[in-house]
């Protein structure tokens, strides 16, 4: 049986790459937010009993979204950083949650994830005792630029995967180990590189193509895409 855990959603972010004014998180694709959309997916997982939404401190649209609304949803400010938001939910979560229970981190810039992903990684997780992340194979021939911009090698993608979210780890311990990497002004760019930094086994959870990250404009109709296709297969 699964472990019931808690989950963090940061969306405090500006998006900056995707251009115009409004943050990345409140863009419509098929008739919702992509914030609606991820925490939509992580709402119907029965394991996750507490969800914290990490929103930015001046955000004056989250309060027009229902979803929000839900019991087992709180929403905290966030920092300038990712790693900021994700520590502040963490924070927050600190008194509700023992140290040794599983929280997943997700992007909120991910609104194709499929529930059923979410419920493998859990299972997964639960079952090893190792906290883990999802994540897909790389089939493309990837190349090593050199300064110069030309090639320097060409890597073994049989041993390559493109890392997504949720990524799931033990409370106590994922919050010791971001905090140690902003202490030592390292680059976090997901929770897993803070937790391997720190020394802790990481396993790779295979997830699904679709569960894109949408960063820039052109990214927003393949999202619009696999939305589509998940409502017509009931996710």
């Amino acid at each position: 049986m699964s472990p019931q855990c808690s989950a963090i959603l940061p969306a405090a972010g500006v998006g900056t790459r995707m251009g115009g004014d409004l943050p990345k998180q409140y863009l419509e694709v098929s008739g919702a937010t992509l914030l609606e959309h991820s925490l939509k997916a992580l709402l119907a997982c029965s394991e996750i009993s507490r969800i914290v939404v990490v929103l930015h401190a001046g955000d004056r649209r989250a309060a027009g979204l229902s979803l929000l609304s839900d019991p087992r949803v709180q929403c905290v400010a966030g920092g300038a950083e990712r790693c900021d938001s994700v520590l502040a939910g963490l924070d927050a979560l600190a008194g509700q949650a023992p140290e040794q229970s599983w929280v997943l981190v997700h992007d909120a810039a991910r609104p194709c994830v499929l529930a059923p992903d979410i419920g493998r990684l859990i299972r997964e997780v639960s079952v090893r005792e190792v906290g883990g992340i999802l994540a897909e194979p790389i089939v493309d021939t990837v190349k090593q630029a050199g300064e110069d911009g030309l090639v320097s090698c060409t890597l073994d993608r049989n041993r390559l995967w493109r890392a997504q979210t949720p990524q799931m780890f033990r409370l106590g311990e994922l919050h010791q180990a971001l905090r140690a990497a902003r202490e030592q002004g390292l680059a976090v760019t997901d929770e897993a590189s803070a937790m391997e930094r720190a020394g802790y086994p990481v396993q790779l959870v295979p997830g699904s193509p679709g569960n894109l990250k949408v960063t820039v404009p052109a990214d927003l109709a393949l999202a619009g895409w696999y939305l589509q296709r998940n409502t017509t297969r009931g996710r």
